[in-house]
């Protein structure tokens, strides 16, 4: 992950409040994917939570007793902060440690692993905080196998503080197999819409309807025990 100084991913703030809106009906079908349906007495972790929309979503649908999320994004924290009162959800800025947070039943990251540098690193500390048997989500469509992958590339770096690092699916399997995960995909399969606006992402519309169907991919990781 690159420069977060000014506290936000986007260059433009408004971008950045945005993210959520254009990520809600993603994040609904990835929890209808996901077979963990009674998370009550679980703590979930959301790695790169940016403003907790999704932490909300989960457990407004599938409500835990605990939800944490971390984000080196501090202005998105404190948004994160804001609109969850009331809730029994935690936001931290990322330069904490994750084995100072606790063990995890389930943890999540939403295009968030194409980023890291040392996924070694990130893959090894996700196994830590996790329970024997605990699940790891991690989902991206930023992968070799992506046909818009130069695009995406080129926007990521003109419009946001972040830059693509290049793997395929094969890399991020085999890296969190080494870590000690029992590891499976499948791709995310969304069927819905795909709205098509002005100030869009300049990426092939018509790859952007196989994108989330074909291209994003969704690992389940598991800590063996």
């Amino acid at each position: 992950m690159t420069d977060t100084a000014k506290g936000t991913w986007y260059d433009d703030a408004r971008a950045e409040n945005a993210m959520a809106d254009g990520h809600l009906p993603v994040w609904r079908h990835l929890i209808g994917l996901m077979p963990e349906t009674d998370l009550s007495g679980c703590r979930v972790l959301d790695f790169g939570c940016n403003q907790g929309g999704l932490l909300r979503l989960l457990h407004a649908t599938r409500p835990f007793a605990e939800g944490v999320g971390i984000d080196i994004a501090a202005s998105s924290i404190e948004t994160a902060r804001d609109q969850s009162a009331g809730l029994p959800l935690h936001f931290e800025v990322g330069d904490r440690p994750l084995a100072d947070m606790g063990v995890f039943d389930l943890a999540i990251s939403h295009e968030v692993i194409y980023l890291i540098e040392d996924l070694k690193g990130h893959a090894d500390q996700m196994l830590a905080s996790l329970r024997p048997g605990g699940v790891y989500y991690a989902v991206t469509g930023c992968h070799k196998g992506n046909p818009d992958l130069d695009a995406w590339r080129r926007i990521v770096e003109e419009r946001t503080r972040t830059r693509i690092i290049d793997r395929s699916i094969d890399d991020y399997a085999r890296l969190f197999l080494d870590a000690g995960f029992a590891v499976s995909a499948r791709k995310l399969g969304y069927e819905g819409f795909i709205r098509y606006e002005r100030d869009r992402w300049p990426t092939s519309y018509a790859h952007d309807l196989d994108y989330y169907r074909e291209v994003k991919a969704v690992f389940r990781l598991v800590r063996p025990g």
